[in-house]
C-alpha cells in the first residue's frame, strides 16, 4: 500500500501515467462557479447573522470556460488510465441554476471509452445553502470503462442509488469543498479491492487518499495548489502510518 501526491495541473500529469494503469476513479473537479468567490459559500456567516464573512477563497480553474473546455479533456486522460470495467466517480453539484449535471454527465458519455452508468443521489443532510430550494444534496456521477464487465464487488444487490452521508462544513484551514473521507469509502469499497490502485486527478486536501489508504489501496493524487498537496501528503502519511502492523516487541 503506497501513495504519491503529484503537485500539478492534471491535464499536464495525466498524460505521464501509463494507460490502464489505475483501477477506480474518484474526484471532485471544479463545477466552473468560481465557487467561495464574492458569493454566498463566502458570505455565509454574514448572510445567516452569525458573524463577519470569510476571507474569499477561490479554486483554482473555477471557470466556466475550464469546466467547458478543458475537464472533458481531463477526462479523456482518465478513461485512458483506467483499467477496462474500471468506473470514474465524478462528484458534481445538484440542483441549479446551471445544469451542471446534465453537461457533466454528457461529457462523461461522450468520452471515448466511457459509457455512463449511473447517478447517484448525495443526500448531505440538513438543509444547505440558497433561499429556494435550499441545496441538500449532490450528484455522484458514475462512467464505466468500457470493454469488460464493470467491476462491482457487492452481492447484497441492496446498494441504492441514494446514499445519505453527513456533509462537511469546511473551516478556514480546509479545502472549501471538502468532501467526506466516508464519501469515497462508499465508492471506492464498490468499485475496487484491497491492493488496487485509486486516482484522485483534483485531491485538494486528501479526503479521497485518506479513504483509500485505509482500505488497503494505493493512492495517487494530483493537485495544483501547494498548500493542498502539502494537507494532503500529511494526511496519506498519517493513514498509511495507522495501516501498518505494529512491530514485535
Amino acid at each position: 500500500m503506497s501513495s504519491q501526491i503529484i503537485e500539478g495541473d492534471c491535464l499536464e500529469v495525466l498524460p505521464t501515467l501509463a494507460d490502464q494503469s489505475v483501477d477506480c476513479v474518484f474526484t471532485d473537479p471544479p463545477y466552473g462557479l468560481e465557487f467561495n468567490n464574492g458569493d454566498l459559500a463566502h458570505k455565509r456567516e454574514e448572510a445567516l447573522g452569525v458573524g463577519p464573512r470569510g476571507e474569499p477563497r477561490p479554486i483554482s480553474n473555477d471557470t466556466r470556460e475550464w469546466f467547458t473546455n478543458v475537464l472533458p479533456q481531463c477526462f479523456a486522460e482518465m478513461s485512458r488510465i483506467l483499467r477496462c470495467g474500471g468506473c470514474c466517480c465524478c462528484c458534481c453539484g445538484g440542483g441549479g441554476p446551471q445544469p451542471l449535471f446534465a453537461e457533466m454527465t454528457l461529457a462523461l458519455d461522450r468520452t471515448p471509452g466511457f459509457e455512463f452508468k449511473q447517478a447517484v443521489v448525495w443526500d448531505k443532510g440538513g438543509l444547505g445553502m440558497g433561499w429556494h430550494y435550499r441545496r441538500s444534496y449532490e450528484f455522484v456521477l458514475i462512467a464505466q470503462k468500457k470493454g469488460a464487465a464493470c467491476k462491482w464487488h457487492d452481492e447484497s444487490h441492496r446498494v441504492s442509488n441514494l446514499i445519505r452521508i453527513p456533509k462537511i462544513i469546511p473551516a478556514q484551514d480546509q479545502h472549501p469543498t471538502e468532501k467526506p473521507s466516508a464519501l469515497a469509502a462508499f465508492f471506492i469499497r464498490l468499485h475496487s479491492q484491497e491492493g488496487d490502485t485509486v486516482l484522485d486527478p483534483f485531491c485538494g486536501s486528501g479526503s479521497t487518499g485518506e479513504a483509500a489508504l485505509c482500505l488497503g489501496r494505493n493512492f495517487i493524487g494530483i493537485d495544483v495548489e501547494a498548500s493542498y498537496v502539502a494537507i494532503a501528503r500529511a494526511r496519506c502519511e498519517q493513514a498509511e502510518r495507522q495501516r501498518q502492523p505494529a512491530l514485535p516487541m
